[in-house]
Formats: C-alpha cells, structure tokens, sequence
C-alpha cells in the first residue's frame, strides 16, 4: 500500500489535533505545510518532524507532489484555497465552516467536480464514538421508526481563552458549534425540510449569538430539536459533549452526560458506557473531538485509495450547511425557512 502524501495548509490552534490525526493514520504522512505565520510554521514543524515548510499555499502546491492538501484555515480563505487545489487536480479536505457564504460552497463543490478529485469537509463530530454508537442503535431497528429527537449541547465552558477570534464575530455559536449539531441530527434523523430558529445573546462582551434553539422537520416525517448554548452554567461542567434524545416507535435511545447510553427497545433496556477512547497524545476533556478526528482521517484515507465518496463529502456538507443558513434567516426573520429553495 503506498503511502499517501498530504500538505497541511494552516498551522493554528486545531491543526495541532489534525496533524496528530494524520500521524496516527494507516499509510499517510504530512509532507509539507504550509502558514503565513512565522512562528506557527515553526512550531508545528519542529513538533512533528516536517521539513518542507511554506509560507505561500501556491509554491507549496506547485513544488510539492502531493496525493490530497488539507486545509485548516479560517472560513474567509477555503473557497480561494479549494480552487487553487482543485486546479492542480487534488482530493481536498477543507475545515469547517465550509464557507463564508452557501454560494461558495457550492462553487467550491462544483470546482472540485468539474476538476474529478474528492472533497471532504473536516465535519468530525458525527465521526464521535458515542454519536457513532447511537447511530448503530438506530440502525438496528432496536427502536423501531424515529419520530422525534433532541439533539443538545449546553455549555459554560470558556471557548474564547483559545479562540479569541470567536468572540468578535458577528456570527458565533450557529456558526461555529451549531453546524455540527446541525450535522448530528442530519447523520441521526435524515435530511432537513424545513428548521426554525430564535437566537439571543447572553454574554455582553461578545458579537455575536451564544445561544440558539432550532426546530427541524426532517423529511422522514420526524421532527427534532437542536439547541445550543454557551451561557449554561451547570454543576458539572459538560464540555464538550454532545446529548442526545431520540424517541422511536418501538423505544428510545438517551445518551446522557458521563457518555451514559441508555436504550429501551424490542430487547428491553440495556445501559452502556460509551466514552471514547483517550488516545496518547489527547487530553480531557477534549479526547471526544481529538478521536473524531483521528476518525475522520483515517475515514478519509480509506475513501482516497478505494476511490469511495466519503460520508462527509462537499456536496453531503451543503446540505448542512444550508441548515445554518436557514437558522440565521430564520432567527432574522421569525418564519420557518424551506431548505429546498436555499439548495435548488
């Protein structure tokens, strides 16, 4: 099996979790990366053993023989970085949010399309062994027909200390945290009809939203809930984990705080502890999204060679990343918001 060769575009804080991802992957390594910022290169660099080191994304592409580029900078570079890969005919994963705007993620996908190479968005919370493990329940017909779900992630948990930027933007938690929730109940329950959405700020010293609640009618005919907050102060800290609710025809399935799964099914109640793993270079509490990201690579290796569109292709994301589009129109504009229209 050869040994896939990717270029890492952008060094800052979460690019640290990806490269160890792409370290511990079956058959790949980061031959090359790339920064604007001096120092990250160097940091990133040195601590993972990588010589080739750029400061501009284009000489890196046009120098290096790579298999796939991933790119992990922010929002308002990946439609220009996904073209310039798309060009040079290669696989794209891109970090979300997929893009500044619907309409360039959808150039992105086409690009990527009319160029024949795969793109992948980093959507790595669906890829959560505890999330992981409420899907396989459903799958079983343990349950029977889900008509209703809950999908929560409410927090106190102080974001900006690492991400200072988040905190002036004038879009936040829908954005940053709410897609991926989004996403969840997208992997769990289906596709997306329509979503309903109020928002409102509790912190007074940031832009934009810190809590959102979203009503989703998904088009099996189920309906869930997804709310999101981070002005919730509890008596155990949650961060970073994702809850889940999920009423079927024939029983339910509840993954509580402390990744406690409780499902009531055909077979009766059964109850398990579905905590992800804390790989060797991970920390609590954030061990849950460094092993999905580890898990979203090796996904993405796997599609690379056996030449499988992967689960969370761009043009699976749209779908997604529609539903944040809605929920900010339809929080602006109090009426539900018809998905189809903002895909067609």
């Amino acid at each position: 099996m050869a040994e896939l060769k990717g270029g890492l575009i952008g060094c800052g804080f979460f690019a640290v979790n990806q490269m160890f991802g792409w370290r511990d992957a079956d058959g790949v390594s980061i031959t090359a990366i790339c920064d604007r910022d001096p120092e990250r290169l160097r940091i990133v660099g040195e601590q993972f053993g990588v010589e080739q080191r750029y400061s501009d994304a284009a000489e890196m592409l046009a120098k290096e023989k790579l298999d796939f580029v991933d790119i992990a900078t922010t929002v308002g570079s990946h439609r220009a970085l996904v073209e310039l890969a798309a060009a040079r005919q290669l696989p794209v994963i891109c970090q979300k949010p997929f893009a500044p705007t619907l309409d360039d993620a959808k150039a992105m996908v086409a690009a990527c399309e009319a160029a024949g190479v795969p793109l992948m968005i980093h959507e790595n919370f669906r890829w959560q062994s505890p999330i992981q493990a409420v899907k396989r329940v459903l799958d079983s017909g343990e349950i029977g027909i889900p008509f209703f779900g809950r999908i929560s992630f409410r927090s106190g948990f102080d974001v900006f200390s690492g991400q200072p930027y988040l905190a002036k933007g004038k879009r936040f938690i829908i954005e940053d945290l709410g897609i991926h929730i989004l996403d969840i109940a997208r992997f769990l329950l289906g596709d997306v009809a329509s979503l309903t959405a109020r928002t409102t700020r509790v912190n007074p010293t940031i832009a934009g939203e810190d809590v959102a609640t979203m009503l989703l009618d998904h088009e099996s005919g189920g309906t869930s809930v997804v709310d999101c907050s981070y002005a919730t102060k509890l008596g155990v800290e949650p961060f970073p984990e994702t809850l889940v609710e999920i009423d079927g025809s024939e029983g339910t399935i509840r993954l509580a705080q402390g990744y406690r799964l409780t499902v009531t099914g055909r077979s009766g109640t059964s109850v398990a502890d579905v905590s992800p793993p804390l790989l060797d270079w991970a920390s609590r509490p954030w061990h849950n999204i460094q092993e999905s990201v580890a898990a979203i690579q090796q996904h993405w290796a796997d599609c690379l060679r056996s030449g499988r569109e992967p689960d969370t292709s761009g043009a699976d994301n749209l779908k997604t990343f529609a539903l944040v589009e809605a929920a900010y129109e339809g929080a602006s504009t109090r009426q539900p918001v018809d998905i189809r229209t903002l895909l067609a």
